[in-house]
């Protein structure tokens, strides 16, 4: 399992990274496009539409999206899709946290059909959004994610007793988030400090909100990379799967990667003004 994981996982770097760093906007668009599109299918999926619906579903969104840049693309004409997808996600926020929370039924469940389009749609104009501010940029956006989920893994093996969401994910505790946003704020600090590889999103965030409020949208957007890995996995476990789909030998599917990055991408464009 460890060497199919790695193997997938150089594979996977040896296709995103070259995109992102040297790819024109179009091309890492059209990348991360295809991405979104298996994530869309297999949300589909973990909501139990049968039949050929997940394929279907992928389409629609696949169409949402191209409808979608229409009307421009960047942090301004993608405004109303981070709106959208900001709103969703603070009314899913509390469902993680929950006891027994509830897969929607009928009228909810019609609700995250069409959440998810609007959520992958924004999420594709965030990370071009980001894309366009520069590549360290957009590599900054995703390290404060990968540091979260970092920080957490490490502090909750060493210190962790205290559960966050039990019903939903065990191993997940109140020390481990605490680590994860630590991480972040360290690396945020010293990245301002040393003026690397400006513009980050770090120093976006500073110019425009100034010290206090910089600590907290960035406590805000790690606490939203919680949300949306704790929302992915209420939606696995009550569909009875481990992993949202197995398009990624040893890391489960696209979903499992990019959950977190659901909530934080239009946040993020939204904080940014």
């Amino acid at each position: 399992m460890l060497k199919t994981r790695v193997i997938t996982a150089i594979v996977l770097l040896a296709v995103l990274l070259p995109v992102t760093l040297f790819a024109p906007i179009g091309g890492f668009g059209a990348l991360i496009a295809f991405v979104v599109v298996f994530a869309a299918w297999e949300w589909a999926r973990l909501l139990k539409l049968g039949g050929a619906g997940p394929i279907v579903y992928a389409l629609v969104a696949a169409l949402a999206l191209v409808a979608s840049t229409r009307a421009g693309i960047g942090r301004d004409a993608a405004r109303p899709f981070f709106q959208a997808a900001a709103v969703f996600w603070v009314i899913a926020g509390p469902f993680v946290l929950m006891r027994k929370p509830v897969l929607a039924q009928g009228a909810w469940r019609a609700f995250l059909f069409l959440a998810g389009i609007v959520t992958f749609v924004a999420c594709w104009h965030a990370l071009v959004a980001a894309r366009m501010q520069g590549v360290p940029f957009v590599l900054s956006l995703l390290l404060l994610v990968w540091l979260a989920d970092i920080g957490a893994y490490f502090s909750g093996k060493a210190f962790g007793k205290h559960k966050l969401a039990p019903a939903i994910s065990p191993g997940k505790t109140w020390e481990g988030a605490i680590g994860g946003w630590l991480l972040v704020m360290i690396v945020a600090a010293a990245a301002i400090f040393l003026h690397a590889f400006e513009p980050t999103l770090y120093s976006a965030l500073l110019a425009q909100l100034g010290a206090l409020r910089t600590v907290l949208a960035l406590t805000l957007l790690v606490v939203f990379s919680v949300v949306g890995d704790l929302f992915e996995s209420m939606l696995k476990r009550q569909a009875g799967v481990k992993d949202s789909s197995g398009l990624l030998p040893g890391h489960g599917g696209v979903l499992d990667r990019i959950d977190a990055l659901l909530p934080v991408l239009p946040l993020a464009m939204l904080l940014l003004g």
